[in-house]
């Protein structure tokens, strides 16, 4: 049997060699030259069950040509928006008003988001860092991944009709570049830092009066602790990595959940990437990216969390009196640089805008309608980003795709440093473990900020982790480390990293509790914070992995009991406790916000006998749930937190504060009012809508604490919550066997294809919906003996 396989393996290696490569010059013309490719790429794609695609290629141009043919077939109106956007033509197509889906910048109307990325191309950002020598730029292999995606995405597009309704027949949809492609990779390594800005970027300009209005330093710290705590809140994830001190086998586990929009353009795709004797990795890759970005192969597995280091600094600019586009540095001006924007539009006249840039970024007046910044005629704030130099996450995703242990992983965070905002949790198949927060960060170390913060800085830097420093002074630039990829940023010794700790976790905290016995410290604070109050779905996974690891003899079947464990801390530290206050309320009523009286007594009989759970058919979840909603986080807590008890501080639900009763009240009202029964089950009223069907979904809520994260839209109108808009997505429990192949399980939740017409829009959100899993196929024996094997050989004309 094994020589039939390796005859078949062989026999379709042959078909991929048969077909004419296109010679390396010819690629470098054409990608100069921004046309889409006629080479004669190719690949042979294997689909397996649920739509997976296994793509198999002699070399990278052509994995990457397999790779944007099948990512096309199942996502290509998504992938056409975001093409749309890093070419700055989202106003000439939708109209300058209406709003992007927020997945590669911040920017509010299209107008904004325009006049960002066309500048970006004016200035032919892309194509320098394209140009820079590896490690500082992409390595040849990514770059030939770039030209091949680009490649196979033009081919399905000429080889297809497009069926999906949200963009069949549309103009916008069109071939696109291997600049393209780069440039979307451009756009998610800035989102934390000039994707977060762009509104300030594109609307800051010189003022016409003279001023000196400086924002108010308490509340700029809070917006910035907001803002960057919403990054989590949109795109968090839990990740944990066991040790083979903790498994049944001495091998390692790895359980990755990462929490990101089941719409648009930042949603996963799964598939198996393979070039025989050099790659072979299966995993989750981000859309309109030609890497897996989450994944394992057969020797180790790793997943990512949103970090909490901040990856921008701001620089307080002090301006020439008479001048305010040139700026002092130790006393010289300096003149900003200015930039010209014209952005085509829908049905009216180009709009030309015009953006100031200095030695640090781009000057910005605002992040968001609640942190403004403004360019008075003494003060104006530049964003320094130093990820807008960073285009080597490709390099980095494959390091890790190559990785035959925990070591290499890490080995390919130093060596490339390419991670703009996120840790990595990873397991091997020699049982180690890793956790690292190597991400790219500007290099403000505490003694910096102490010697350089401005007056705002200095409120803003420890509350916040946001750095407001001294542009006018040349002593405070921010210097480079000697094993640093880039100037300006942090080098790998510096991150916060712990290796073969029996569990290694995080849940978007910082790194200080990846291990609550084996605490990391040390770290600058732009990193994160240390010995602060965690979220409850830090403190839950806590819970759970580490009496996982004491109990030992873990399997793959322990991670996925985890994964739907459906456990809420919140319940376990207050229902009981919430019960017993309704039951204690006088006639059984509450005053609500309205001013109204409730019969809440309903209520009280249903806190009590939830399973403090949130199943698809646990009953009391939902009342529990709007009821948590609705109380105040600085009222919840009668004990308050404790850095010598991180894991159960702060506890007990503060029932005697007023504002128990009125959200107790008006949780009873509202479900009422939807005609929604205090004890219905959950699944009956979180759910999502497919082709018409009701799907329903279990999990719940980030203030819950819940591993299992779901945030849907409420709205009562229509049933309850009728949409999840982030929350569990490409989930994958890994470990081995002493086999070749890993023992995997993996799913999508929201699915392969976001066309309704796909028989794989909504198989693996029912599997979700169900609690079951995807057996992974990795080996190519799994792979040719699925009941539901498709080959398809995919070739240019």
């Amino acid at each position: 049997m094994r020589t039939r396989l390796r005859r078949i393996l062989v026999a379709a290696v042959a078909l991929l060699t048969a077909t004419s490569a296109l010679p390396a010059a010819a690629a470098e013309g054409q990608s100069r030259q921004q046309h889409p490719s006629h080479g004669g790429l190719s690949a042979t794609i294997r689909y397996t069950e649920y739509g997976i695609p296994h793509i198999l290629a002699k070399n990278y141009k052509d994995l990457g040509f397999g790779t944007g043919w099948a990512q096309a077939a199942d996502q290509v109106c998504t992938l056409a928006d975001g093409f749309v956007t890093v070419r700055g033509e989202r106003s000439r197509f939708f109209g300058p008003d209406a709003a992007p889906d927020f997945s590669l910048s911040s920017a509010a109307r299209n107008l904004s988001s325009d006049l960002y990325f066309q500048g970006v191309r004016e200035a032919r950002t892309v194509e320098k860092l394209l140009a820079e020598p590896a490690p500082r730029g992409p390595s040849r292999g990514a770059k030939d991944l770039m030209r091949g995606f680009a490649a196979g995405y033009n081919a399905w597009l000429e080889q297809n009709r497009v069926t999906d309704p949200a963009c069949k027949g549309a103009a916008w949809v069109r071939p696109v570049t291997a600049l393209d492609v780069a440039a979307r990779g451009f756009a998610l390594a800035v989102l934390g830092g000039q994707g977060r800005g762009v509104d300030g970027i594109t609307a800051a300009q010189p003022p016409t009066t003279t001023s000196s209005a400086a924002p108010d330093a308490q509340d700029t710290a809070r917006a910035a602790r907001e803002l960057l705590a919403a990054d989590t809140a949109d795109m968090g994830s839990n990740a944990v990595a066991f040790s083979g001190t903790t498994t049944a086998n001495g091998r390692g586990l790895l359980l990755g959940n990462p929490h990101y929009p089941w719409q648009g353009g930042r949603r996963f795709w799964q598939s198996q990437q393979t070039i025989p004797g050099e790659l072979n990795v299966s995993g989750g890759s981000l859309l309109g990216s030609a890497t897996v970005s989450i994944g394992h192969n057969a020797k180790v597995a790793w997943s990512h969390t949103v970090a909490t280091g901040v990856p921008l600094s701001l620089h307080q600019l002090t301006l020439d009196p008479a001048d305010p586009t040139a700026y002092l540095v130790d006393g010289r001006p300096e003149r900003m640089t200015k930039r010209t924007v014209t952005v085509r539009v829908k049905d009216g006249a180009p709009v030309t805008r015009t953006q100031w840039w200095t030695r640090y970024g781009p000057v910005v007046t605002s992040f968001g309608a609640s942190l403004p910044l403004p360019w008075s005629s003494t003060t104006a704030y530049a964003l320094n980003d130093p990820n807008s130099a960073n285009l080597r996450a490709s390099d980095t995703a494959l390091g890790f795709s190559k990785a035959r242990s925990t070591a290499e992983v890490l080995g390919s965070l130093r060596r490339t440093q390419g991670l703009p905002w996120v840790n990595t949790v990873a397991a091997d198949s020699g049982g180690h473990t890793l956790f690292t927060q190597s991400q790219v960060l500007p290099r403000i170390t505490d003694e910096l900020a102490q010697r350089c913060s401005t007056p705002l800085g200095k409120v803003t830097y420890p509350s916040a982790g946001l750095a407001i420093l001294d542009g006018s002074r040349g002593e405070c630039a921010l210097g480079s480390d000697a094993d640093a990829v880039q100037p300006g940023v942090f080098g790998p010794a510096r991150m916060p990293t712990l290796t073969d700790a029996a569990y290694a976790e995080n849940s978007n905290d910082s790194a200080w509790l990846a291990n609550a016995d084996r605490p990391l410290t040390g770290y600058e604070r732009v990193f994160g914070t240390l010995g602060t109050q965690r979220s409850l779905r830090t403190r839950g996974a806590i819970e759970d992995v580490s009496a996982m690891a004491q109990r030992g003899r873990l399997t793959v079947r322990d991670l996925q009991a985890q994964q739907f464990a459906n456990r809420v801390p919140a319940g376990d530290l207050a229902a009981a406790d919430a019960a017993k206050a309704c039951a204690a309320l006088p006639g059984g009523t509450a005053t609500g916000s309205d001013g109204k009286a409730v019969d809440v007594s309903g209520a009280c009989g249903v806190l009590a006998a939830r399973d403090r759970t949130v199943n698809t058919d646990s009953r009391g979840a939902l009342l529990f749930d709007r009821l948590w909603r609705k109380i105040p986080a600085a009222q919840l807590w009668k004990v308050p937190f404790s850095a010598a008890d991180p894991v159960h501080t702060p506890n007990t639900l503060d029932t005697a504060a007023p504002a128990f009763a009125t959200a107790l009240a008006d949780a009873v009202s509202e479900l009422r009012a939807a005609g929604i029964a205090l004890d219905s089950p959950l699944g009956q009223h979180q759910f999502v809508v497919r082709n018409g069907q009701r799907i329903a979904v279990s999990g719940g809520t980030e203030s819950l604490g819940i591993w299992n994260k779901v945030e849907p839209a409420w709205n009562p109108a229509q049933g309850g919550y009728t949409e999840v808009t982030t929350g569990s997505s490409y989930i994958q429990a890994v470990g081995w066997d002493g086999s070749r192949c890993p023992v995997a399980r993996t799913l999508l939740s929201y699915s392969q294809s976001s066309n309704p017409n796909s028989p794989h829009h909504s198989d693996q959100t029912r599997l979700y919906s169900q609690e079951k899993w995807v057996t992974s196929r990795f080996c190519e024996k799994d792979i040719l003996t699925s009941p539901g094997l498709k080959v398809v050989h995919v070739r240019e004309r």
